[in-house]
């Protein structure tokens, strides 16, 4: 395959320019005639990359939530005005400013043109539309209200991105104040203190224990760095690896979980993801079973994940939603009530949607808590450890004054 560039006229005065990936020259020009351009000018602009596999990955890394966002309420905008998703397409593709979206869209749009749905188009991008997102489409192309189905999915995807502005904006403060607080730590144990090591060699008596706790640490990180590096690399690998094992991921996720503060925390969200995701695809008319598998793979605590799961099998063995979360410790049984009331009045996405609700302001709640406990918590620890380093350091100067006088 390969990407050209072509220059078109779409009426007697408009020409356009643009690009497409084709399998040669002439099948450009056919997919150009197809979206009714007269074509001007042809030109080869780049080889495409070969295989299925590899053209996915190439274009499904690095676009964000926020890059899905844009696209999906651009495309919701477009198509209400009347465009077709052909033009609709071209447009988003020529203003994306994202490389890799602006190719995932060149290829959507051309899988369209080629008389396919947007659907289809879409599921050819997996690790770029999820199978919400594909689902919601088809559903929508399906009842013939893909921008009404294109607005709640903007809304969808801005809700998720609200969330995880708030999540990143809380937590700028506390990492930049950890940075910060390591760097000078790190500047005083590795620069200043060795440095002093020579005046203290020359006072002649026995240092402060302080002091040479001080020595002893600033020796052992100016000696063995490389291998205390390697040491940490170590752990984070081997954290990282045990996570990526089932056994070993539900073990941390269910610590998280059992943490004072941040465990309730990961539970609201979670829970609210849940039953906004689930009342989102029920609304949409996706039947509830294929709702659930999707929902499962937006889940990211394993625990929360395997009660759902479990309960899952339940409804496709005939039992209700509510009666199959029944056995869940982690999902309160508040929320299953409210599930079984809106199965019993049928309503389950009104009330999945109130409760998703109501977990995302509790959420906003929590964080705002944890982040007002975690700030002084770090101020007072940087605070101790910069404390004693500094009353290390002063000691043997104390003392060598008072032995002066």
């Amino acid at each position: 395959m390969a990407i050209f560039v072509y220059e078109a006229k779409t009426g007697p005065k408009d020409v356009i320019r643009g690009t497409l990936i084709a399998d040669s020259k002439n099948a450009a020009i056919q997919k150009i005639s197809r979206m009714g351009y007269y074509l001007l000018s042809l030109e080869e602009e780049a080889a495409a990359l070969n295989s299925p596999q590899s053209y996915k990955s190439y274009f499904s890394d690095k676009i964000s939530i926020k890059d899905i966002t844009d696209f999906t309420r651009q495309l919701c905008d477009l198509l209400g005005a009347g465009i077709t998703i052909a033009k609709a397409l071209n447009i988003l593709h020529e203003q994306t400013e994202n490389k890799k979206l602006k190719k995932v869209i060149l290829d959507i749009r051309d899988f369209c043109v080629s008389g396919n749905p947007l659907s289809d188009a879409l599921s050819r991008h997996p690790r770029v539309f999820s199978n919400l997102y594909v689902n919601m489409v088809r559903s929508g192309e399906a009842g013939g209200m893909l921008d009404n189905i294109l607005t709640r999915l903007s809304g969808f995807f801005e809700k998720q991105l609200e969330i995880q502005t708030k999540i990143r904006t809380a937590l700028a403060y506390p990492i930049l104040m950890t940075v910060v607080g390591l760097t000078t730590i790190i500047i005083l144990l590795t620069f200043v203190m060795p440095k002093m090591t020579v005046m203290f060699s020359d006072f002649g008596q026995a240092l402060p224990l302080p002091t040479q706790i001080l020595l002893g640490m600033s020796g052992v990180i100016r000696n063995y760095w490389p291998i205390l590096m390697l040491f940490s690399a170590g752990i984070v690998m081997t954290i990282v690896k045990i996570y990526n094992t089932p056994e070993g991921r539900l073990a941390i996720d269910r610590f998280k979980l059992n943490l004072p503060i941040f465990g309730r925390l990961v539970k609201k969200l979670e829970i609210a993801r849940f039953t906004r995701t689930l009342a989102t695809l029920l609304e949409n008319g996706v039947p509830i079973l294929g709702a659930l598998q999707i929902v499962l793979e937006t889940m990211g605590n394993a625990i929360i994940k395997s009660e759902i799961e479990k309960a899952a099998v339940a409804v496709r063995e005939g039992s209700g939603l509510a009666q199959g979360l029944s056995g869940s410790k982690s999902i309160p049984h508040a929320v299953i009530n409210m599930i079984a009331i809106g199965e019993e009045g049928g309503h389950i996405e009104k009330s999945l949607l109130k409760v998703a609700l109501g977990y995302e302001r509790e959420s906003d709640e929590a964080i705002k808590i944890m982040m007002s406990l975690l700030e002084p918590v770090l101020i007072l620890t940087l605070g101790m450890i910069v404390g004693f380093i500094v009353i290390s350091m002063l000691l043997p100067i104390f003392e060598m004054n008072f032995l002066v006088r």
